[in-house]
């Protein structure tokens, strides 16, 4: 993919024009929101508000982020971070925000239920929807007007930057990146490859990142704001899990963790202090592939707990199959993820009762 092939494409002139007619753009991501999501959202805001105040615009419009539920404390450095509005935590004002909508981009999920109840808000409005995602589709998208959907992408965050590249080169309204805005996409990039250790064997994408740097990125202050600022607590957690609870299978060369409600409270779990344990076991030699279990307490007035679990894997051992015919997840071949609502020990059950038909033995 290329920036001629997104240039050409009518989806680019008509999301162009949109913008252009949008007097309240809410940009919209996934529950659970990560760098990518944190990133391809806080760019749009950054782009789109230097658009419209350069066109002495400002006074008449809007650009709000919303999030369905908290993002990890690793990313209150990014730029407009703290400007985000999350939904649990501000309902009455997000629905105000929604409802007044004229335009909403959509970055890094494809299905409305990736959103919760901000999903239902968001179909209610009746205003053209645009979205912009890498995740392999299990349905058409019908609900959007504009579909920017290539799931060979290693992030939502890439995608942004070509659409902006391509809609700048065709129209005086949108300016060149900021160097806001090439920070929000670079972190995008590097944390949804694992700081480029998958999903990121194309040439492209450092060129990308070669223009990024060249826009005044500091990738190395990057790397260190999201990877390197971490509480005690966190790194107890992870040992933990690596000593006590990391089970090996060697016939399959892979590896499983699992934590429950109880023992993330023991570590006082904050958001984000579990994002990147799954990686972990890969280190390890003759492990290809790596699953986490983890539990969300259920809320008062539910009946089950949510369990979340995120899949890794080496070399072509896909897992995103295995997430999405299991576990009503999905994303890349190597790097992917699902759910289910009910126990713990159910998880366990139904990831080793697959193992069979999902994970190589060689």
């Amino acid at each position: 993919m290329d920036n001629t092939i997104l240039l050409e494409n009518a989806s680019v002139l008509r999301l162009a024009e949109l913008l252009r007619e949008a007097k309240h753009v809410v940009i919209v991501t996934h529950m659970g929101p990560d760098g990518d999501a944190m990133g391809s959202s806080l760019a749009w805001k950054h782009y789109l508000c230097s658009a419209f105040e350069a066109g002495s615009l400002s006074a008449e419009r809007s650009v709000d982020v919303i999030v369905p539920n908290a993002f990890p404390s690793f990313f209150n450095w990014m730029p407009g971070a703290g400007e985000v509005h999350v939904y649990e935590n501000e309902t009455a004002v997000c629905d105000r925000i929604i409802e007044a909508a004229d335009l909403f981009l959509c970055t890094d999920f494809n299905d409305p239920k990736r959103i919760g109840p901000v999903g239902e808000k968001m179909l209610a409005n009746a205003c053209p929807k645009a979205v912009i995602d890498h995740h392999l589709p299990d349905k058409p998208i019908d609900w959007s007007e504009v579909v920017f959907s290539f799931p060979g992408s290693p992030s939502a965050s890439e995608i942004v930057y070509r659409i902006m590249k391509a809609i700048s080169s065709q129209s005086s309204f949108f300016g060149s990146l900021s160097c806001e805005e090439a920070t929000c996409i670079y972190t995008g990039m590097m944390t949804d490859t694992g700081n480029f250790s998958f999903n990121s064997n194309h040439p492209e994408m450092y060129e990308i990142v070669a223009e990024l740097v060249r826009e005044g990125v500091d990738k190395d202050a990057v790397y260190n704001a999201v990877f390197n600022q971490h509480s005690e607590n966190r790194m107890r957690l992870w040992g933990y899990a690596l000593y006590r609870k990391m089970k090996i299978y060697p016939e399959y060369h892979a590896a499983l963790m699992v934590l429950d409600a109880d023992e993330l409270d023991k570590y006082k779990y904050q958001v984000g202090d579990t994002e990147g344990l799954v990686n972990m076991p890969l280190q390890i030699s003759d492990v290809y592939y790596s699953v986490f279990i983890r539990e969300e307490r259920a809320k008062p007035g539910t009946p089950h707990s949510r369990i979340r679990l995120s899949f890794r894997s080496q070399g072509d051992r896909p897992v995103n199959m295995f997430a999405h015919e299991i576990f009503r997840g999905g994303g890349h071949a190597n790097a992917s993820g699902g759910e289910l609502y009910g126990t713990v020990g159910q998880a366990v059950r139904m990831f080793e009762r697959n193992m069979g038909k999902y994970l190589k033995r060689d």
